[in-house]
């Protein structure tokens, strides 16, 4: 297989081109493979060991365009820390074109391939580092089953950037079957380019909403519906004790994906306010405020979409669904982590008194869960695992008598229950330091940690009792290390 042979199209370039620039990626010297995903290769048909071929390589660095690719890069607006940033787009994106797959097509964008008229002073380049991160959790966060973008690979160069110190250069590519965001529609609103916004808008529905297009409404539906793709994604997120860092519109998918990996997180020692993007000074896009934000967001895309819905109380009528979505999907895998088969008056307390002793011990979120899976309940001691993760064992004490009689109400067997809890609760998650520790070796040549991270990552639920370290409450050193924008 080459380059050459894959079917590209490129379903976003039948948009006017008022919609993006043409133009071609800036080659980088010297390119080097550094890691590939098979599981995303796999979605467009590519043979995951050809993507360390040279040609393969230099075709997902931007140095060499594929037969049938119509690169562009496209452009948006958008509100950035909930301030109008104005005109932004593929400042160092450039979608390369799209392929077929089992489940549809997908687009493939070259993160990191040069500069673009969005560029906006920027360089156009991505880091090693940063496109490190992005792989990794993309995959993770696919792994967990929670809506994402995907990361096909990861090339390298020496070639020299500079961040808040000098880095090598990297391109990841990104697939999606749409890149579109939140943002692409404020474009046009705010410039009252309505026909320009109904093309979008028709582009949407008619390539990955096309049941809403028998609605009575189509645009009341289209909102109503990215408003419940979003909020089920981040009861997702809250479940897990994911951190996005930059819920900007901009970074916003129309499709209710995970999108933009930067300064992101998963919680260690709880804390509800916690703030993973050390940019982040007033904590806009902490853990808990990621609820809110995503509401703000739908309304900020409703607000764009309004001139298509018509009427004020029909696009409210759309965003009303966001709470409801949001709390049956939170309650629904909240259920399902602490192995509970029906629902009972009552339960959410017993989740919200979870949540709270957790706070004042700042447990790790990951473990707990986890561990919770150990308790039996007629066996007192069973649940030492998790117990000793808390500071006031007391308070823990109380909440587990609790849960036990909660377990007793569905006659609960334990061994039915460990296993659907460990089906749900991860053992492995993306944590920082887990990640740092592959870029440092990734920045020395070194890409095997890359390789066996990502390997335990794709398994997140299954014990592998010889990656047991990776598993394990983070060293001190980790919790200094800060995550920024430029991650």
């Amino acid at each position: 297989m080459t380059p050459n042979e894959l079917s590209f199209g490129n379903g976003f370039a039948v948009l006017p081109p008022a919609f993006y620039t043409r133009l071609m990626p800036t080659p980088m010297p010297a390119p080097y493979f550094v890691a590939a995903s098979s599981g995303a290769a796999a979605l467009v048909g590519i043979d995951p060991a050809c993507l360390a071929q040279d040609d393969f390589v230099a075709a997902f660095t931007g140095n060499a365009v594929p037969d049938g690719a119509q690169p562009l890069a496209a452009v948006y607006s958008g509100h950035q820390f909930g301030v109008w940033a104005g005109q932004l787009g593929d400042g160092r994106a450039i979608l390369l074109g799209d392929l077929p797959g089992p489940e549809g097509r997908m687009e493939l964008q070259l993160k990191g391939a040069g500069k673009t008229p969005y560029s906006r002073m920027g360089d156009g380049r991505a880091v090693l580092r940063s496109s490190i991160r992005e792989f990794l959790c993309s995959e993770a966060m696919a792994a967990l089953g929670i809506p994402t973008t995907r990361a096909l690979v990861v090339t390298g160069s020496q070639q020299r950037v500079m961040r808040e110190s000098l880095e090598t250069a990297a391109v990841v590519t990104r697939m999606a079957p749409t890149f579109v965001r939140f943002g692409s529609f404020e474009h046009w609103y705010y410039r009252d380019k309505q026909e320009e916004l109904r093309q979008l808008a028709d582009y949407v529905i008619d390539g990955f909403y096309p049941d809403l297009r028998a609605a009575a409404n189509p645009y009341k539906e289209l909102l109503a519906e990215v408003t419940r793709r979003t909020a089920r994604m981040i009861a997702h997120w809250q479940s897990v004790g994911f951190m996005h860092g930059v819920m900007n519109t901009d970074n916003m998918s129309i499709l209710g994906l995970t999108l933009d990996y930067g300064p992101f997180g998963f919680m260690e020692a709880f804390d509800v306010n916690h703030i993973c993007n050390h940019t982040d000074q007033g904590g806009r896009y902490s853990y808990a405020n990621q609820v809110a934000i995503g509401h703000w967001n739908c309304y900020a895309l409703g607000n764009a979409l309004l001139p298509l819905i018509g009427e004020v109380e029909e696009a409210q009528a759309a965003l009303d669904v966001y709470m409801p979505a949001f709390e049956a999907q939170l309650d629904a895998l909240l259920h399902a982590k602490l192995g509970l088969h029906s629902v009972h008056e009552g339960d959410r307390a017993l989740f919200d008194s979870l949540f709270t002793i957790m706070q004042s011990s700042h447990v790790d979120f990951t473990l707990l869960f986890r561990r919770l899976a150990d308790l039996k309940v007629e066996q007192p001691g069973s649940e030492e695992g998790v117990r000793d993760l808390f500071i006031d064992r007391a308070a823990f004490d109380g909440w587990a008598a609790r849960y036990r009689d909660r377990l007793r109400l569905e006659a609960s067997d334990d061994a039915v229950r460990r296993a659907a809890m460990n089906r749900v609760n991860p053992k492995y998650v993306l944590r920082n330091y887990l990640a740092q520790q592959a870029i440092e070796q990734a920045q020395n040549g070194d890409y095997s940690e890359v390789h066996k991270l990502l390997s335990i990552l794709e398994q997140p639920f299954d014990e592998q009792p010889e990656h047991e370290r990776y598993a394990a409450l983070p060293p001190d050193w980790a919790a200094h290390l800060e995550v920024s924008c430029s991650s």
